[in-house]
């Protein structure tokens, strides 16, 4: 169960949370979680699976270390990467579930029906 956030919230606190909506308010950040979310990676497989640089994938890697949400771990030449803080990914299921249900109210829109409240 999650923990109750004070009310209003102090000034450091909101602070911190703004800076972990930066962190994953980025699309290839996003899909970075989204292929961690699978199983670790070296920076290499994530940036051969994403389709990018190993140096584009190094520089979101370190956003997402910086808000712990994402741990780098050296091992010999390479640093692999895992999540720190799985409650990221019930953030991205309530966003999800939020955009897929404003896409079924567009395309009932569109298809001429009516949009349930």
């Amino acid at each position: 169960m999650p923990k109750l956030m004070p009310h209003p919230l102090p000034q450091p606190l909101a602070e911190i949370i703004a800076e972990r909506f930066r962190a994953i308010g980025e699309p290839m950040r996003i899909r970075i979680l989204d292929r961690l979310r699978a199983e670790e990676a070296t920076v290499g497989e994530l940036a051969a699976s994403l389709g990018t640089s190993q140096q584009n994938v190094s520089k979101h890697l370190g956003v997402l270390a910086r808000a712990g949400i994402v741990r780098r771990e050296k091992d010999g030449n390479t640093v692999r990467c895992a999540i720190a803080d799985d409650s990221v990914f019930d953030l991205c299921e309530r966003v999800c579930g939020g955009v897929a249900d404003q896409v079924a109210e567009l395309q009932a829109i569109l298809a001429g029906g009516e949009v349930a409240s």
